[in-house]
């Protein structure tokens, strides 16, 4: 998987390249600043931009323009957002259009290796990686007792708040104590119950995640 990495810490940066190169990811780009990160994306096309939320010039949310422009104009390149804590209006942004290839995650999450280079593997195959203190805000009062979400379970929506991590069956089995199987149960029937049973697999991993995201029924 090919990606370009843009942070305009050179430190930073330096680290977050070698702990992907490490865990077999082919690093094709690096930037410093917002407009080079748009320059790399454009011509390397990588699998995936891993972004930087506050990147030069104005280090406010260039990063995130900058994301959003690599999203229009390529629209197959996948974009982790790296932000230091929860920008709810960034992450609205960046899901204003759907949730495939689409990660937001904190800095502080990058130490857990295993869960960081999964996040970018699943925005790479153009599921969403979304950080648990994410979800949480997004969904704070986001709720419509109308909405087909209110048909789900609780255990239903644990594994579909999990879904949004980007994690697969085999982690939610693992966090929520249960086997494979029950997982699988719980997936066809958000699936059903969310009217999603004639698309794809992960297409409609995505649209029930931004459904529960958007906390409505379509």
């Amino acid at each position: 998987m090919r990606l370009v990495v843009a942070e305009d810490s050179l430190l930073l940066r330096e680290g977050l390249v070698r702990l992907l190169e490490e865990a077999g990811f082919e690093v094709v780009g690096q930037a410093g600043d917002a407009d080079e990160l748009i320059r790399k994306a454009l011509a390397h096309k990588p699998d995936v931009a891993v972004v930087d939320v506050r990147m030069p010039p104005t280090n406010t949310d260039d990063g995130l323009r900058a994301a959003l422009e690599i999203r229009r104009q390529a629209p197959g390149v996948g974009v982790l957002v790296l932000s230091a804590y929860v920008e709810e209006a960034y992450a609205h942004e960046l899901l204003a259009d759907g949730a495939a290839g689409v990660g937001y995650m904190l800095k502080h999450r990058v130490a857990d290796l295993q869960r960081f280079t999964e996040a970018v593997r699943r925005v790479g195959e153009g599921g969403s990686a979304l950080d648990p203190e994410v979800i949480t805000q997004l969904m704070r009062g986001n709720r419509s007792p109308d909405s087909a979400l209110a048909k789900l379970t609780p255990r239903e929506l644990d594994t579909l708040a999990l879904m949004a991590e980007g994690r697969s069956n085999l982690g939610i089995a693992e966090q929520l104590v249960v086997t494979d199987r029950a997982v699988e149960k719980h997936v066809r029937s958000i699936f059903s119950k969310l009217g999603l049973d004639a698309v794809p697999e992960d297409h409609r991993r995505v649209l029930a995640v931004l459904r529960y995201l958007r906390g409505d029924s379509g």
